[in-house]
């Protein structure tokens, strides 16, 4: 019996990415695929109890197989669901006000935290399924409270998980990493790649 061949992202019919983050765009238009949107509009509550580094697994998960539900026309396409949080002793998510994104920006000041990305591939129709995630240490430089004040003023920290975005201004602070850069902007695509050799 002849062993499957590796599987690769061209196999697909179609690439559907259950995300409206750019960022995860700009990833996948960088390795030179052209998903389509499809959002998925789930329930982010997280199950009581859950170890915080298996949600963004969950998460992912819980996106893409409401894709696949909503979606019967996909059979045969690849659904890429993702979720990214970023971990210090506690989930760090999206800050609601400048409160809450300096109080984040000063729990990893100084120190390191954990990008966590949780990513489901599920070939749609079929039983073929993925989760995986993809963790990269960050070391954050030490940052003044005149520094912290004056980011949090912008608009930035607003729509990303744990405040900043190492891609964006906040970036100038980050130390080094240990780790997938594209991990951290959202979506570790080499990680994924192999994930899909063996879907």
């Amino acid at each position: 019996m002849n062993e499957r061949t590796s599987r690769t992202l061209k196999d697909f019919p179609a690439v559907i990415l259950a995300s409206q983050s750019p960022r995860r765009l700009d990833i996948l238009r960088a390795h030179g695929v052209e998903p389509r949107i499809l959002p998925a509009d789930i329930d982010e509550t997280i199950p009581t109890g859950m170890d915080p580094r298996e949600v963004p697994m969950f998460l992912a998960l819980k996106k893409a197989l409401y894709i696949e539900t909503e979606h019967p026309e996909l059979s045969g396409s690849l659904i890429i669901a993702s979720d990214t949080i970023v971990y210090k002793d506690k989930i760090l998510g999206k800050p609601a006000n400048q409160a809450e994104a300096y109080a984040m920006i000063d729990a990893i000041r100084g120190t390191t935290h954990q990008v966590i990305t949780g990513v489901a591939l599920i070939e749609a129709g079929n039983e073929n399924k993925r989760v995986f995630r993809d963790i990269t240490e960050v070391y954050c430089n030490d940052v003044s409270h005149e520094e912290i004040l004056a980011y949090v003023s912008t608009d930035e920290p607003y729509d990303k998980a744990g405040g900043y975005a190492i891609q964006g201004t906040f970036g100038e602070y980050i130390d080094h990493i240990e780790g997938d850069y594209e991990n951290v902007v959202g979506l570790p695509y080499e990680h994924m790649v192999k994930e899909i050799e063996r879907l």
